[in-house]
């Protein structure tokens, strides 16, 4: 005697939503897993076969060690008159209400299309 096997749509219909939700949730876990430690581990890897020692950051402000003394009146007049201007451009200031009309339609036999639909004469 053969029984045979079957499954219900509902049963195949819950195999195949945990199947999705099974590898959407596992792709997801393994992308956040490689952001989180693989990239790192992977830049450190790609510096360290870079030629030449890696540069350590200057410390100094290039501010401090390039103007010095050199922030005169003449600069600070260019600063504020370009500040100056672009806080005062000419913006156009548009009235924000909106009117709406109601257009009336005259009717005119002319643009009715009803007459011509039903017309059978001939």
């Amino acid at each position: 005697m053969n029984i045979p096997l079957s499954i219900s749509n509902i049963d195949e219909g819950y195999v195949i939503l945990l199947t999705g939700l099974l590898i959407v949730f596992s792709g997801l876990l393994t992308l956040t897993l490689f952001f989180k430690f693989g990239l790192p581990l992977l830049l450190k890897f790609y510096n360290g076969l870079k030629p030449g020692k890696p540069k350590k950051k200057n410390k100094e402000s290039i501010v401090n060690k390039d103007l010095g003394n050199a922030f005169t009146g003449e600069v600070a007049a260019a600063i504020s008159m370009g500040i100056h201007l672009y806080l005062d451009e000419q913006h156009d200031n548009e009235n924000a209400v909106l009117t709406i009309k109601q257009a009336r339609k005259m009717y005119s036999p002319w643009s009715s299309k009803i007459y011509g639909a039903y017309n059978n004469r001939f």
